[in-house]
């Protein structure tokens, strides 16, 4: 269930990346698998920032730093994925759009929370 919920969730970024690039000017996704491979090396990049430098500066954390160092690593991703374009100031929109759908969006799925009751249990 681990692999499963793990690509629900690229799913689910890759779709969060389609809607923001509708979204935000300067901010371009040429399609489906454009923004899965876009959720992916974002993730990879940051799994790297946050190896490196701590969780404070995970791109996905609170604050300005994180912010700004994911609006760093959505503009840094263009140059590894095709057919995305972003500008630094779609850049710095996209990462504001991204923390505000991720405000609505769980970042959980069904298959985790059952596992954590799971856990509990024993």
């Amino acid at each position: 269930m681990h692999f499963l919920s793990t690509v629900v969730r690229f799913i689910v970024a890759a779709l969060v990346l389609i809607v923001t690039s509708w979204l935000v000017p300067g901010f371009s996704v040429g399609g489906f698998w454009s923004a899965l491979f876009l959720a992916v090396v974002i993730a990879v990049v940051a799994w790297i920032i946050e190896g490196i430098f701590g969780r404070k500066i995970n791109p996905f954390g609170r604050g300005i730093v994180g912010f700004l160092t994911s609006a760093l690593v959505i503009w840094f991703s263009q140059f590894i994925v095709n057919n995305v374009d972003v500008t630094i100031i779609g850049a710095i929109l996209a990462a504001l759009v991204i923390g505000i759908i991720d405000l609505f969006v769980p970042v959980s799925t069904p298959f985790d929370a059952t596992g954590k009751d799971k856990e509990r249990v024993k």
